[in-house]
Parts: structure tokens; sequence; C-alpha cells
């Protein structure tokens, strides 16, 4: 029997994201969205502008007997440049900063923990800016922006594995 959790994290744009994290065994569901701002009920012609506050995130359900939060993260750590304070490629602004919102105590210490690690693995020779944050509201992103790169898969995407 599936043991479900959620965790709630942003790296740059959602689609390379989520993209790479519906791969992980373990990661049922994946929705993108919006976290982290102060407007309520945004919409993406707003986030995209940096001025609401809110990061483009994507909510994960995972079966943490397949998946522990702990790999999740690190598998995070792995797809995204966690050392560019509010950007991830060609995206610049707030709205594109590396977060990990904890939903627990547990998830946080975790989520400490797991930057020390992915610090100390010398992959990164910058200081990781990853914030930690406790989760707040999550805004589901309009439709066309779930699956972006199922239904376009020439999209935009600035995210890989790196080893």
């Amino acid at each position: 029997m599936a043991k479900l959790e959620k965790a709630l994290l942003a790296g740059g744009c959602f689609w390379g994201v989520e993209e790479l994290l519906r791969k992980i065994p373990g990661v049922l569901s994946t929705t993108v969205g919006y976290t982290g701002g102060q407007t309520e009920n945004p919409v993406y012609p707003e986030v995209k502008t940096g001025t609401t506050g809110h990061a483009e995130a994507i909510e994960i359900e995972f079966d943490s007997e397949i998946l522990s939060y702990e790999l999740l993260l690190e598998a995070f750590f792995r797809m995204h440049d966690p050392t560019t304070p509010n950007r991830q490629g060609n995206d610049i602004g707030t709205q594109y900063r590396s977060a990990i919102f904890y939903f627990n105590d547990t998830q946080k210490t975790t989520a400490e923990k797991s930057i020390q690690t992915a610090q100390a693995s010398g992959r990164w020779t910058r200081p990781i800016a990853t914030e930690v944050t406790p989760a707040t509201k999550f805004y589901s992103a309009e439709d066309y922006h779930q699956d972006y790169l199922i239904k376009n898969p020439n999209g935009y995407n600035c995210h890989y594995w790196r080893t």
C-alpha cells in the first residue's frame, strides 16, 4: 500500500522541472502552479512580471515507500542550478527562484541537510541559494501549463540531469 506524501519545489520554469520529476519512480502526480507570494489567485500574466512574489513551483505527490523525500531533494538539486538567485537559464526574476517549501519540521530538517549535502558534493562551486521556507497556499497554474512538455515536446526547457 502506498504511503502518500506531498512536496512543493521551485527550480525555475516549472515546465522542465515537472518533466524531469514525473519520470522519477515513486512520483505519482505533479501539478505546476504558483506559491510563496502575496497575490491571491495569481495568473501567469501577473506571475511572469515578478510582482506577485510567487515562484513557479511544482506540487509533487509521491509514494515514500518507493521514493524518500531525501532522494527527491537529491534529484531536485541535480535538475537545476541552485546557486543562481532568481534565475535559471534565460529565465530571470524572483518567480524563477530555487526554493523548497516544507510542510512539516521533518521536511524542513531534511531540506536543510540536503542543501549541506549538495554544497559538500563539489558539484557547485558557488554557494547554494535555495530558500527553505514554510509552504503557503499553492495555486494551480492554468491548464495549458499542466504537462506542457508532453503537449509541446519541443517546447522551451532549460532543465536537464546534471551528473
